[in-house]
């Protein structure tokens, strides 16, 4: 379906009246999309020199050879523009799809379409005109590589300003314990640190200690001989064993039983430890980064975890904010998880139509990020392109659109967000646009756009008087 958002190729719908044959193959060779015909059996007729380029095909290849094993493109099977064009009789403007290359390689390109038609006004077929996107496609990859970590999108300031000293963190040794709620991306954190420290040539070894009972967890940490306990039939090595001169991610550590917190002491301080039914103390050089989603500090008060183990764990804190706090990065997180779920599925969409977007900016996410992963995945299962609208969310999420239908507009919420990042920094707007990872012009623009009010003073002592109105 068209796509207006983007620039592209205007739709071209040729008549051969009264210009020659080389005249009409002149016009095509000076133009700088690529350009091609087809009759109705879907025979490539005409293929410019742009296309020569563009695809890496000769004209002498490709005439008379199907469009469809030529061009190869993302949409040929299930959602041919052209198609759709010589079906219905509609153009198509702007719509962006992937083509491949002589060499394999897939080519990002802005697609218009039209009928072809004789002297008479007979339809004799298609055209179709695609223009090269790879340079802008390189701009906006490098755009968004200032804010994409390993696999963590982030744009809000506060998550940026954690990223920026993980690799200090990362290569320090030190134990680290990553607070934050569920589904905010604890071992993600985890996983990235251990690539970027000097054990990432060692296992990274994950463990949820909330998911095993009290009796398992010292055989899973530790490992265990041969008849150590009724059903060990064999003699199994333990975690701290796979993760040695490695990383052991430890995840919700709050759940841990007092026993085996006493035993994980140990190990910290003297980075020794017996498999279940041993006799003989092992060495491991594994470091520990230790998640939680609880207030440890509170459980140490109550005596429901130790003090000496706490300060053991809680050498270098890193606390992640839930999505709520930083709806910003919500669009960018949206677009990840979309090409994430392409690159799996034979399907090609665009993202989130406004209502969707819409609210997405404005819901709470009360499992965060991994909320807004599945959020996206049932919205792109149901939806059948090349938008995800409020429709194809989760029932729930429609329900709880239509009763709060005061729900605030794309405005109404950059707005906040604006006026949020300005209260935070006593009004001085460099700061706020700092903060936001947003350039100070872009800013100030778009103070003036949503007409954001100002105070008489902007954070930096001076009156100025201002409102942006």
């Amino acid at each position: 379906m068209p796509n207006n958002d983007q620039k592209g190729p205007a739709p071209l719908e040729p008549f051969l009246d009264e210009p020659s044959p080389e005249r009409f193959e002149a016009v095509l060779a000076s133009i700088s999309d690529g350009v091609f015909t087809v009759d109705k059996s879907w025979r490539i007729t005409c293929f410019n020199r742009a296309a020569e380029e563009i695809t890496g095909y000769k004209r002498i290849e490709v005439m008379g050879k199907p469009c469809h094993e030529v061009l190869r493109s993302n949409i040929c099977l299930d959602a041919c523009a052209l198609r759709y064009t010589m079906d219905t009789g509609n153009p198509v403007a702007s719509l962006v799809a992937q083509i491949t290359a002589s060499d394999g390689s897939s080519v990002p390109v802005s697609i218009a379409t039209a009928l072809f038609r004789d002297k008479r006004g007979e339809i004799i077929g298609g055209v179709e005109s695609f223009r090269d996107l790879r340079q802008i496609e390189s701009l906006r990859k490098q755009l968004e590589q200032d804010y994409k970590f390993e696999d963590i999108i982030a744009k809000s300031e506060r998550m940026r300003g954690l990223l920026k000293i993980l690799p200090t963190v990362a290569k320090s040794g030190s134990n680290i314990l990553v607070c934050g709620e569920s589904g905010t991306g604890k071992e993600l954190i985890a996983r990235a640190i251990h690539n970027l420290s000097k054990r990432s040539s060692g296992q990274f070894v994950a463990f949820n200690c909330a998911n095993y009972p009290e009796t398992l967890i010292e055989a899973e940490l530790f490992g265990h001989k041969k008849g150590a306990f009724t059903g060990a039939a064999r003699a199994r090595e333990g975690l701290f064993s796979r993760a040695d001169d490695g990383t052991l991610f430890l995840d919700e550590i709050g759940d841990l039983p007092p026993a085996t917190q006493a035993k994980l002491l140990r190990v910290l301080q003297e980075k020794t430890f017996e498999p279940l039914g041993a006799t003989q103390t092992k060495k491991t050089n594994a470091r520990i980064v230790a998640a939680t989603n609880r207030d440890l500090e509170k459980m140490v008060a109550d005596g429901s975890f130790r003090r000496d183990l706490f300060y053991r764990i809680n050498v270098i804190r890193l606390d992640l904010p839930p999505l709520r706090e930083r709806t910003e990065d919500v669009p960018m997180l949206v677009k990840h998880f979309i090409s994430k779920l392409a690159a799996v599925h034979d399907k090609y969409l665009e993202g989130l139509a406004p209502d969707a977007m819409r609210f997405l900016m404005g819901y709470s996410y009360p499992g965060n990020v991994r909320e807004l992963e599945n959020i996206v995945e049932h919205g792109y299962v149901l939806s059948p392109g090349p938008f995800i609208s409020l429709a194809h969310l989760p029932a729930r999420l429609r329900q709880t659109a239509s009763e709060h239908a005061d729900i605030e507009s794309l405005a109404d919420c950059e707005r906040r967000i604006l006026l949020e990042a300005l209260r935070k920094n006593d009004f001085n707007r460099l700061a706020a646009s700092r903060e936001l990872g947003m350039h100070k012009s872009t800013f100030f623009r778009k103070i003036r756009r949503l007409k954001v009010k100002l105070p008489t003073r902007d954070g930096r002592a001076s009156p100025t008087n201002e409102t942006a109105e």
